[in-house]
C-alpha cells in the first residue's frame, strides 16, 4: 500500500507535469490578422531549414545577433519541408512555389512570409530542360511521345507542364515519370536512360554537359519563368506571439543576407560554394554568374498573380481543388525582407 506522503509526492509530481500544458493552452494564439508583435521573449526558438542563407549569415556575421534562438535544420525543399512541419519540427523552409500549393492541397496549412525572384527570369533560369544521351532530342519540340521525368508536389512538376502547355502538347502526349526530384535523381534517371528528358538545375548543367555531351545530351532553355524562392511557415508557428515576432525578425535577416550575397560575391564564392558546397572556384563564379541579381520585391502583387496561374494550370492538369493563391500569402510580411534588403 502506498503511503500517504508518497502519494502527496506522486500527485504533485503530475501537477508540474501537467503545468507547462496548462500554460500552452491558456495562451491567447495571436490572430490572423492581428499586427505582427515586435518583442520576443528570451528563449523563444526558431528550427530553420533554410541552409544557404545560414552560411550568408554566418559570413557576414549577423547569425550571431539574431534576437532568437536558432536551430538549423539541413533540409530545404517540398518533401523535407512538408515532413517536418507535420511532425511540428520545423517552423521555416525555404522552398520554390509548388510546395506551399501542394501542402495546402493535402490538408496542412502554412503561409508564404517572404518572396524573391531573379530581376532577368529567362536569362538567368533556375532550371534547363536535360535530354537523356542517345535520346536524340535537340530541341523541346521533340519531346513529343518521350518519357519525362515528373515530380507533382516540386517545382520541377511545375515546369514540365508550363513547358508542355508552351508546346501545345497534351499530358497524353508525353510519357510523365513520377520521380522525386532529390538529389541527383534527375541526372541518374538520364544518365541510366530511365527517362528521355527532365529539369535539372543550372548549377547541374556544366557538370552534367561535361559527362554526357559526348554522347548527345543537351541542356536546352526552356525559355518561361521559374524563379520563385520562398520562406514559407507551418500556420501554428504563426499563431505563437513570439515565434511571429521571432520569424519577422529572421525574414529581415533573410533580405539582409540576399543583399550581403549580392554584394559579396567573392566571399560567397569562396565560404558557400567551395568551403560548403565542395565545388571548383569557377564552378562557383558561373553559378554566381547565372543566378543573376535578387529582385525581393515590397509588393508580392505580381507574385500572387503568378501563383495563381501556376495553381489553375497544375490544378486543371492533376484534377486539383480551386484554390486562391492569395491565401497561401502572409501579407502582413509583405514589405519586411524588400525593406531589408534595399536598407531601410
Amino acid at each position: 500500500m502506498l503511503t500517504r506522503s508518497f502519494q502527496r509526492a506522486a500527485a504533485l509530481a503530475l501537477i508540474a507535469l501537467a503545468l507547462p500544458v496548462i500554460t500552452a493552452r491558456a495562451a491567447e494564439p495571436l490572430a490572423d490578422d492581428a499586427p505582427l508583435p515586435d518583442k520576443i521573449a528570451p528563449g523563444t526558438k526558431l528550427v530553420i531549414g533554410d541552409p544557404a542563407v545560414r552560411v550568408a549569415l554566418t559570413l557576414s556575421g549577423e547569425i550571431s545577433k539574431l534576437p532568437f534562438t536558432a536551430e538549423w535544420a539541413n533540409i530545404s525543399g517540398g518533401p523535407q519541408t512538408i515532413e517536418a512541419f507535420r511532425a511540428r519540427a520545423l517552423d521555416i523552409g525555404s522552398v520554390a512555389d509548388i510546395p506551399p500549393i501542394h501542402a495546402t492541397w493535402t490538408g496542412l496549412e502554412v503561409k508564404i512570409v517572404a518572396a524573391r525572384f531573379r530581376r532577368d527570369p529567362i536569362a538567368n533560369p533556375i532550371y534547363v530542360i536535360a535530354t537523356a544521351p542517345g535520346s536524340g532530342i535537340d530541341r523541346l519540340e521533340q519531346l513529343k511521345g518521350r518519357k519525362i521525368a515528373f515530380s507533382p508536389g516540386q517545382a520541377q512538376g511545375a515546369l514540365v507542364l508550363r513547358v508542355l502547355k508552351k508546346l501545345n502538347l497534351q499530358r497524353s502526349e508525353v510519357q510523365l515519370v513520377e520521380l522525386p526530384s532529390v538529389g541527383d535523381a534527375y541526372v541518374n534517371a538520364l544518365a541510366s536512360k530511365l527517362v528521355d528528358a527532365a529539369p535539372i538545375a543550372e548549377a547541374n548543367k556544366q557538370r552534367f554537359v561535361l559527362n554526357y555531351a559526348k554522347d548527345g545530351a543537351k541542356a536546352l532553355p526552356h525559355g518561361l519563368r521559374d524563379d520563385p524562392s520562398y520562406l514559407y511557415v507551418a500556420k501554428s508557428s504563426l499563431q505563437d506571439p513570439n515565434k511571429a515576432a521571432a520569424i519577422r525578425a529572421y525574414v529581415a535577416a533573410w533580405g539582409r543576407a540576399t543583399k550581403w550575397v549580392e554584394t559579396h560575391p567573392e566571399e560567397w564564392v569562396k565560404g558557400y560554394y567551395v568551403k560548403d558546397q565542395g565545388l571548383r572556384e569557377d564552378a562557383g563564379r558561373f553559378l554566381v554568374e547565372s543566378n543573376g541579381k535578387p529582385d525581393v520585391p515590397t509588393d508580392w502583387s505580381g507574385a500572387i498573380e503568378r501563383q495563381q496561374e501556376t495553381i489553375d494550370l497544375i490544378a486543371d492538369e492533376l484534377k486539383k481543388p480551386p484554390l486562391k493563391a492569395a491565401t497561401l500569402f502572409d501579407r502582413r510580411f509583405e514589405t519586411i525582407a524588400g525593406a531589408a534588403y534595399l536598407g531601410d
